[in-house]
Parts: C-alpha cells; sequence; structure tokens
C-alpha cells in the first residue's frame, strides 16, 4: 500500500521549510491578505509588551506617590489595551477565514481533477481509503496550518524579539538571565521536530488505512451481513484503530514532553531573574517599577515560548500532509496523446477496429512474467459483431480495456478505421467507443443521469427511452417511484444486479456509439429478460462495430464471427458453428461444464 511505502521511506532529514513551500502556487493569490493578517497579529501580540510599560509608569509614578487619579488613569490605559488587542486578533481572524477556505477548496478541487485524469493502474494500486484521506483530513490540516501556524511561528517570533529587546533595554543583567534558555530550547526543538515528522506521517498513513475499512465494510455491507462477517470486520477496524491510537499516544507523549521542557526551562529562568532582581531593589541598583515591568514582559512572554512546541508540531503534520497530498498531484496523467496525420495507405477510410500484434503486461508486474496479452492480430471489420470467448484468466477484460484506453497496450497498436489510438485525443477516442462492463457501477443519481452519461450534452428524453427500450429497462424504471428522475442511491444498490447491468447497458448505447465493446454486458439477467434485450440488441449492433465478451452460446449468437483467446494469444477465429466442430477447448467452454468453470 502506497501509503505503508511512504512511511518506510520518510526521511528524518527531510525539510519541513521545502515541502510547505510547495503550497507557495495556491497561497500566492492571497498572499496580501495574507501579510496584512500577520501585521495586524504582530502589532496586536506588541501590544502587549506594552502593558508593562505602563505597569512600570504606575508603580514609580501614581502608585509610589499616592495619586488615585494617575492609578484610575493607568487601569483605562491598560483595559484600552486590551480591548484593541482583542479587537485586532479578530479582525485578523476575519481576514484569513474566507481566502484560506478557498485555498482548501482550490486545493481539494485540484487533487479530484487529477484524480479523473490519473491511469487505472495508479487507481488499482492505490486504496481509495487513503485518496480519500487526502482530500479531507490533510487539507484540513493545511488550512489550520495556513490559519494559525504559519502566521503565528512569524507573529510570536517577532513578540519574543521585541520581547527580549524591552528586557535588555529594562536591566541587561537580568535580560542575560533569561537568555541562557535560548541554546538549549533550540537543540530540544531540533530533536522534537526530527522525531514528530516520522510519527506524524504514520499516524496520517494509518488514518487513511482506517477510512479504507471503513469504507469498504460500508459499501459491502451486504456481503458483510450476509456472510456474518461483522465480527473479523470489526477485529479489523479496531485492530487499525488501536494501532492509531497507539501512534496517536506516541504523538502526544513527545509534544506533551517538548511542551514540559519549553514550560520548565524558561520559568527557571524567571525565577532566577525575579530573586536576582529582588536583590538589585533591595540594594537600591534597579526600582520596583522596573522590576514589576520586567517580570511583566518575561511573564507576557510565556506563551509565544510555550506555544513554540504546539505551533512546531502542527506545522510538522502540515508538512506531512503537503507530502502526501503532492505524492498524488505527481503522479503522472494520462497522456491526452497528441492530434497528428496518421496515414491511411492501405486501408480503407472505414476499416473497422484492428488490432496489430498487441501485447499486454501490466506496469508493476515482474519483469519475468509473461505478459497478459502476446501478440493479439484481431480485425473486425465496420459494422460486424466480434464476441471474444477465453476461459479465466485469458485476458478477455484487459483486451477490451486497450480500446478506450483505459490501460495502454505496451506494444503493437490498436486502429480505428485505420487510426491509431495512441495517436487520439483520449476525449475524441471516447467519444468513438462506448463501453458496458460486467460489473456496472452507477454514480449517486438519477436513472436518467446514469443513463445520459453515455452521450453528450444536448441529449434528453427520446434518446433516454430509446437506450431503456434496448436495455429492456423501460418497464421496471416506469415501476420505480419517479421514474427515470428516481434516485438510486450510492453505487445503485438499491436495484438488483439485473437491473444495473441493463442501465449500464442502456448508458453505452444511448449515443449511438460507432465502435461498441461490451463485456459480459447480460450476465446478470434471467432468461426472458436476456432473450428480450438480445433481439432489440441486434438492431443496435447492425448499426456499430462491436467487440463483444462472451460466456454464454447466447450472446456469442449477437455475433457474427468469433475469437477464442487462450493464455493471452488468439487461437482461433470463425463462426459459432465452425469453432464448435474444430476447436475442442471452444467447445468445451460452450458446454455446461465449461460455463460452470468460468
Amino acid at each position: 500500500m502506497p501509503g505503508e511505502d511512504a512511511v518506510a521511506q520518510d526521511s528524518p532529514d527531510r525539510s519541513a521549510v521545502r515541502t510547505l513551500l510547495r503550497l507557495w502556487p495556491y497561497v500566492r493569490p492571497v498572499r496580501g491578505r495574507l501579510a496584512v493578517a500577520a501585521v495586524v497579529a504582530i502589532v496586536a501580540s506588541c501590544l502587549s509588551l506594552v502593558i508593562p510599560l505602563v505597569l512600570k509608569w504606575m508603580v514609580d509614578g501614581p502608585v509610589a506617590a499616592g495619586d488615585p487619579g494617575g492609578v484610575w488613569l493607568g487601569a483605562l490605559y491598560l483595559l484600552l489595551l486590551g480591548i484593541a488587542e482583542a479587537v485586532l486578533f479578530g479582525f485578523r481572524r476575519w481576514l484569513v477565514a474566507r481566502p484560506l477556505a478557498g485555498v482548501e477548496a482550490r486545493m481539494r478541487a485540484d487533487l479530484f481533477r487529477r484524480l479523473q485524469r490519473l491511469p487505472i493502474a495508479f487507481h488499482d494500486r492505490w486504496a481509495s481509503g487513503q485518496l480519500l484521506s487526502r482530500g479531507t483530513t490533510d487539507l484540513m490540516l493545511l488550512r489550520m496550518f495556513l490559519a494559525f501556524p504559519l502566521t503565528f511561528l512569524l507573529v510570536n517570533g517577532v513578540t519574543i524579539l521585541a520581547g527580549y529587546v524591552l528586557l535588555l533595554g529594562q536591566d541587561w543583567t537580568l535580560g542575560l538571565v533569561l537568555l541562557t534558555p535560548v541554546a538549549p530550547l533550540v537543540i530540544l526543538c531540533s530533536l522534537f521536530e526530527t522525531k514528530y515528522s516520522v510519527v506524524a506521517r504514520r499516524a496520517q498513513d494509518q488514518v487513511g488505512d482506517l477510512t479504507t475499512v471503513v469504507e469498504e465494510s460500508v459499501l459491502g455491507i451486504r456481503i458483510v451481513k450476509g456472510f456474518g462477517r461483522h465480527r473479523s470486520q470489526a477485529l479489523a477496524f479496531r485492530e487499525l484503530a488501536e494501532r492509531l491510537r497507539g501512534t496517536e499516544l506516541v504523538k502526544a507523549r513527545l509534544l506533551a514532553g517538548i511542551w514540559a521542557f519549553i514550560t520548565v526551562i524558561p520559568e527557571l529562568a524567571i525565577g532566577a531573574a525575579l530573586v536576582l532582581g529582588t536583590v538589585q531593589v533591595a540594594d537600591g541598583d534597579l526600582s520596583a517599577g522596573t522590576l514589576v515591568a520586567f517580570l511583566s514582559t518575561a511573564l507576557a512572554l510565556r506563551w509565544p515560548v510555550e506555544s513554540i512546541g504546539f505551533l512546531l508540531a502542527m506545522s510538522q503534520e502540515a508538512a506531512t500532509a503537503t507530502e502526501r497530498y503532492f505524492e498524488v498531484m505527481d503522479e503522472a496523467e494520462e497522456t491526452p496523446g497528441p492530434e497528428v496525420a496518421v496515414s491511411t495507405t492501405g486501408a480503407a477510410a472505414s476499416d473497422g477496429l484492428r488490432f496489430e500484434n498487441v501485447t499486454f503486461r501490466y506496469p508493476d508486474a515482474p519483469e519475468d512474467t509473461p505478459p497478459v496479452l502476446d501478440g493479439i492480430d484481431l480485425h473486425i471489420r465496420p459494422g460486424e459483431t466480434l464476441a471474444l470467448v477465453g476461459g479465466t484468466g485469458s485476458g478477455k477484460t484487459t483486451l477490451t480495456a486497450l480500446v478506450p484506453r483505459l490501460h495502454e497496450a505496451t506494444g503493437g497498436r490498436i486502429l480505428l478505421d485505420g487510426e491509431d489510438i495512441a495517436r487520439m485525443e483520449r476525449e475524441r477516442l471516447r467519444a468513438l467507443v462506448s463501453v458496458a462492463f460486467e460489473e456496472p457501477t452507477l454514480f449517486s443519481a438519477s436513472v436518467g443521469e446514469n443513463v445520459l452519461m453515455g452521450v453528450g450534452a444536448g441529449a434528453g428524453e427520446p434518446e433516454l427511452r430509446r437506450a431503456l427500450g434496448v436495455a429492456q429497462a423501460e418497464g421496471f424504471v416506469t415501476a420505480l417511484p419517479e421514474g427515470a428522475a428516481t434516485q438510486v442511491g450510492e453505487q445503485g444498490l438499491s436495484l438488483s444486479g439485473g437491473q444495473r447491468q441493463r442501465l449500464a447497458l442502456a448508458r453505452a448505447v444511448v449515443g449511438r456509439p460507432r465502435f461498441l465493446v461490451l463485456d459480459d454486458p447480460l450476465s446478470a439477467l434471467d432468461v426472458h429478460t436476456e432473450a428480450l434485450v438480445e433481439a432489440a440488441l441486434r438492431e443496435v449492433l447492425r448499426e456499430t462495430t462491436a467487440l463483444v465478451v462472451a460466456h454464454r452460446p447466447s450472446t456469442v449468437m449477437l455475433a457474427d464471427r468469433v475469437a477464442l483467446l487462450s493464455e493471452g494469444r488468439i487461437a482461433a477465429v470463425g463462426t459459432h458453428h465452425e469453432l464448435l466442430r474444430s476447436n475442442a477447448e471452444y467447445a468445451w467452454l460452450m458446454s455446461g461444464e465449461g460455463n460452470e468453470e468460468r
């Protein structure tokens, strides 16, 4: 699983800053507003450093002189400073809320767009839960980082620097005492950052694994309940949840440890400064107001210093989320295929579908394994229907997936009317070729919307009715509560297998495609419905060039010719009756025993 590999390959030497800089293209459009928000936050934070100066004035002035009016004036100044600080921080949050929500939305849209354009081989490798967690949890972490840690690492840094300048200006000896924790804190933060980054990556990958289990359990709830596997699923979930809990506890221990050190070490320095300052006041070397201002300034710096661990932790999680996001974004998209003029010398303008020495091997297959398809040569003439027959694992589905370029052939070429599909734009290719798979997939949309996905804009009620008629789906669709406007639910599980398959077939034929690829499209139908669909489908097949994967003799009879695929090679081509007489493997596949084996 990609998530687990990433954990194994994660290097503690990777730069969080360099990783986070990859967010710049998304942040750049809102950089002005973020900069204003940072300036506002710096001003608000530095206002807290003015309070000790007011206290010094009050203690050395009105309090020492016994002037109540001066004390009330000082209290008013403190109240106004507090109100101003609160208003400025509220204004900062308002400044960043809308633009950062826009950044998150753009990143999520880009991720979804990239997922749509990545090849099937990518989706075969990646667990869906890992992709879901990248589009939800990881992007939420990035938005939180941009809203808070990104700004406050700068704000707190400026506040600490300004505070130490004030401390040194009030009394340089006490200021040096408070500077002593700097070196150990820098070392501790560096060690914390290194360890926390590895644990944060592990936790976020485990979230993806847990999401996968939840998603599979929900989508496969019928299997889980039907086979009484709720206990095993619960155990699998509990195991992953316990593993994630353990990782989160490791994160909590690391954060608690760094927070304890960041809190204790400065507190010790403040205590030492208090003792030394009290001695100086007693000796008359320091005014009481200066000591009060000094300690107030030191205490005002406690939150900026103590928050460093928390901000570093959030930054490391954001860096990990950025890595995970760009792992998907860096994957190569399907190449669109340049529109190149192809010579059709020797080929008629309408040449049908032709496979020339086509070879295919899965990208992640070991080099020493034989190819799934090896030297496929087939020619389906214009207007002809060819049935593709073969045993389990012979490569039938893989061959059909090469026509719309769901997979790329690793050798040879496939021609549509004499034009190499590798040189065609995918959008144009998939407008010419329509497909229906053995396992029908429906979306959480209406029946009509699912069917009309198979045709471009402009299609309407007539096309829908015709397609439903071909698939013999009009009857059950009309009986639905809202007819074709009925929502079928996630994966179409509110419908039977045969109903889903008929809608998938209707989607394939609704656009009157020039080339039609059907992967055992009638396997879930009863005998009577199958006969009705076959009768209507014959009319459709007369208007198109079709490749049909078939397992039943009744489906084979729709075809003009039959090709037998055996161990990745074309073993024989002929009519159904010719192959029954001349090929033992084909006769066995078409017999009852062959159908049972499949």
